[in-house]
């Protein structure tokens, strides 16, 4: 376990140095609004970038979609050390690193489910371990200050101790104890990602279902016990929950993290900055019983196959073909449960949310299964081979030995590019600042602005910004309208849906935006960092 959790911190800090950025956008909005707590400004945000749920204002009140535990964990270092992000990384590194050692864990019981002897136990445990150390979506996630590294983690340990409670002895204190820390890591899994109502439907599937009494022969306990197996993890979860849900109904009238039916109802990606052609049902219907299941299936095959496969190439794929050898396994049963639950109602209920990340943030769990089950699968061929061809010396190794040297490839091939781009935008937005300055329009006094990338510009240029709508020029005059003082479009060099486009259309209302010229930097690399980005002031009345 030592050697596990040194390889996977080493290799976590020294991927946490090259992503100087927070990216994508919701890792800054997490240390945005730590840092605005630190500020004493309270737990806000200077980015609209939904408008789904009220109140629309400047500060937002933070958290309506998302959670609050990684801003809270984040707070803590940064207050030590400083506001930076560079110390808000510490979060997601330290449980990040934690990862692996649950995979070392769940291995190491999985190997003993299986009678396997201390040297193949030994070797399939420390090979999983290692192989999620160099992981690379195990990696990327413990450099960002988001909800995925920190809800994997609970998770894998809510999995663990679920397989423990369920093959242990009936009553007794260690039993309870056991019970009220599932109640814990559930109550915490609610602070951090909405997916932990997955996993509090697979411990009640598996306490209901697969509790057996180990004192009386393996005779499932009495419907008492097991409603009490249920209870009790639910009354501490809710305890956890409560006092967020009191926050969030006084803040935006309703005890649960909003946008879960729009995001169901999304047609596009950019549904989720709609302004005046929000998500709903007669829209969602209106596109055709071909085009809901053609979502379904685009969202099924971005969730199997860019979130689960090609990151983790050929590991994910042996895991996946290899999952019947394990699929009845009590060890493992609680992790199975809660990832085919999070991946298919991902899919049918999200499929266009989930494109756009949904099911990407809460995949660690599925990560660490697919790379264990790969670890079993080759480790009982070579065990077989062996057998077939004589070996008197053990070569379990072979099996944790390409699947490091794989998942390590990858690693050492994507990471840096990855901190190529986190480099990128800081440039970008360094660059940004300092030509608004020149050209006079200082980003203190600029009042609300409009952009595509809203998260990103409020953060960097401490800019209250709306997210730009994929919607004619008319309903952006009108969001501009509906927030008094928004003057300024701002647009990055990504497309954003019929955006830039549209203002070089027939479009009457294109008019109202005018394009101010941001200036050339004289430094060239400064100048090329700015290449695409449009300053626009807003004109009509």
């Amino acid at each position: 376990m030592t050697l596990v959790a040194a390889v996977a911190l080493l290799v976590r800090v020294a991927a946490a140095t090259v992503v100087v950025f927070p990216i994508p956008e919701d890792t800054a909005y997490y240390y945005g609004v730590a840092r605005n707590l630190l500020e004493g400004r309270g737990l806000v945000s200077d980015a609209l970038w939904s408008f789904q749920t009220p109140p629309l204002v400047f500060p937002r009140p933070a958290f309506e979609v998302w959670l609050p535990l990684p801003t809270f964990l984040a707070v803590m270092p940064m207050a030590i050390f400083g506001a930076t992000y560079s110390v808000s990384q510490l979060v997601p590194v330290a449980f990040g690193t934690l990862i692996p050692v649950l995979a070392w864990r769940l291995a190491w019981d999985l190997a003993t489910e299986r009678g396997l002897d201390g040297g193949r136990r030994r070797t399939l445990a420390i090979g999983t371990g290692l192989t999620a150390a160099v992981e690379l979506p195990l990696i990327l996630h413990s450099t960002l200050l988001d909800s995925t590294a920190l809800f994997a983690a609970i998770a894998l340990a809510a999995c663990i101790l679920m397989a423990r409670v369920v093959d242990r002895p009936r009553g007794g204190r260690l039993t309870d104890r056991r019970l009220l820390a599932i109640g814990a890591l559930l109550g915490l899994a609610a602070l951090t990602r909405n997916e932990a109502v997955w996993l509090a439907l697979a411990w009640a599937a598996v306490a209901w279902f697969a509790t057996r009494d180990r004192d009386s022969g393996g005779v499932r306990p009495s419907r008492a016990e097991r409603l009490r197996l249920i209870a009790v993890p639910a009354v501490v979860a809710i305890l956890i929950f409560a006092p967020w849900a009191v926050r969030n109904w006084i803040e935006f009238g309703n005890p649960l993290p909003g946008q879960a039916v729009a995001n169901a109802l999304s047609v596009t990606g950019f549904d989720i900055f709609a302004w005046s052609d929000p998500p709903t049902v007669s829209r969602h219907l209106a596109v055709g019983p071909a085009r809901l299941l053609e979502m379904r299936v685009e969202g099924f095959l971005h969730n199997l196959l860019t979130v689960l496969l090609l990151p983790s190439f050929p590991i994910g794929l042996i895991g996946l073909l290899a999952l019947p050898l394990v699929w009845r396994s009590r060890t493992l049963r609680p992790l199975l449960i809660v990832s085919a639950l999070t991946f298919a109602v991902t899919t049918l209920a999200f499929p266009v949310a989930t494109t756009w990340g949904t099911y990407l943030h809460a995949a660690g769990p599925a990560h660490v299964l697919l790379i264990l089950t790969a670890l079993v699968a080759l480790d009982a061929l070579l065990a077989r081979v062996g057998r077939w061809r004589g070996w008197t010396k053990p070569v379990a190794w072979l099996a944790p030995g390409l699947t490091t040297v794989a998942a390590l490839v990858f690693a050492l091939a994507f990471v840096p590019a990855f901190g190529a781009q986190s480099q990128e935008r800081a440039d970008r937005y360094r660059v940004l600042g300092a030509q608004l300055q020149a050209i006079g329009r200082s980003p203190a006094t600029m009042g609300p602005v409009i952009s595509d990338f809203p998260i990103w510009l409020s953060e960097a240029e401490r800019i209250p910004t709306l997210a730009l709508p994929d919607e004619p020029p008319a309903s952006i005059l009108d969001l501009a309208r509906a927030f008094p003082g928004t003057r300024h479009l701002l647009l990055s060099a990504e497309e954003h849906g019929r955006w830039p486009a549209v203002l070089d259309s027939a479009d009457p209302d294109v008019a109202c935006f005018r394009e101010v010229p941001l200036g050339s930097p004289a430094d060239a690399a400064d100048a090329a960092s700015l290449e695409g980005v449009r300053l626009f002031e807003i004109v009509c009345p």
